[in-house]
């Protein structure tokens, strides 16, 4: 086994090629680069062909709802395509309007069924938004929480709706005992890893542009929380990342 980052942003600046080459150096073979509309959705499918061990998704983040998703749809039968999203509600900025966010994320819930393809959600103060959502429209059967930031409570809602977990450098940080209670909790079939990269640096990195490597950071973190070792962390991770996003 090795370590897989379920969510990062290989095309962002700060990040890069360079960074998933380094990050295979240290064991993490297995990268997932997100879009967050047109075209970083496209730079992200140009990434995942370029390198070996990347995969892209394609969606258009919340804060970019108004674009709407006509840009995108032409870029989910693309092979390297593993995912729709990430997409979901932010309420903390409202960057677009919040019945312009909903419409938008159920329009890519219906595309992650129409395509067969997992759903990877963002969501910020907006939890209950997002479930109802979520429910009207019917959860895809490989749905990601991404970047978890929730606690016990919303970890519950998410597991019985059917959705993974996914932590990020979030778990290390020291006012977050409610996403670590939340880890805790889930089961580890259910449990994802990532980076988020280049945000959410993990502690000891805090401050620094975040980078893919840092996902086993993020890992034995979680392995103290959920009382398992790092090795079976990153074995059921492994396996998790590859089943989610039906990786080859």
């Amino acid at each position: 086994m090795a370590w897989a980052d379920s969510h990062c942003h290989v095309q962002y600046e700060g990040v890069g090629a360079e960074a998933v080459e380094a990050a295979r150096a240290d064991g993490v073979e297995r990268v997932v680069t997100i879009g967050t509309d047109t075209e970083e959705s496209r730079k992200a499918i140009d990434v995942a062909r370029q390198l070996d061990g990347v995969w892209a998704t394609v969606g258009v983040h919340p804060h970019d709802a108004s674009e709407g998703v006509e840009g995108i749809i032409p870029l989910l039968r693309e092979p390297e395509v593993v995912a729709v999203g990430e997409c979901g509600l932010d309420y903390h900025y409202d960057h677009s309007p919040r019945e312009v966010q909903r419409r938008v994320f159920a329009q890519q819930i219906a595309l992650a069924h129409e395509h067969d393809l997992a759903l990877v959600v963002h969501t910020r103060e907006a939890w209950d938004d997002t479930f109802a959502v979520l429910e009207a429209e019917g959860v895809p059967e490989r749905t990601v929480l991404h970047c978890f930031t929730g606690g016990p409570e919303e970890a519950r809602r998410g597991l019985d709706a059917g959705a993974h977990l996914s932590f990020s450098g979030i778990v290390t940080f020291k006012n977050a005992d409610d996403v670590r209670a939340a880890a805790a909790l889930c089961p580890l079939d259910r449990l994802l890893v990532e980076t988020d990269a280049p945000y959410l640096a993990p502690v000891p990195h805090r401050g620094q542009p975040n980078r893919p490597a840092w996902v086993k950071v993020v890992g034995e973190a979680l392995a103290a929380v959920t009382n398992v070792t790092v090795d079976e962390t990153e074995g059921v991770t492994w396996e998790n990342t590859e089943r989610v996003f039906r990786l080859a």
